[in-house]
């Protein structure tokens, strides 16, 4: 289930031409912590 998150998540960032930098921006994050969240590292997603 996180790994389905995680990808349609990458995909529609990458669909608005945004940088994973620019949507950590978005969302109050760091790049990193947006970074583990598209890699499925993480769970914050259920945070936001």
């Amino acid at each position: 289930m996180n790994t389905i998150v995680s990808e349609k998540i990458k995909r529609l960032r990458k669909a608005k031409g945004l940088s994973q930098e620019e949507m950590a921006d978005k969302l109050h994050i760091s790049q990193s912590a947006y970074a583990r969240i598209e890699t499925g590292e993480s769970l914050s997603w259920q945070l936001i």
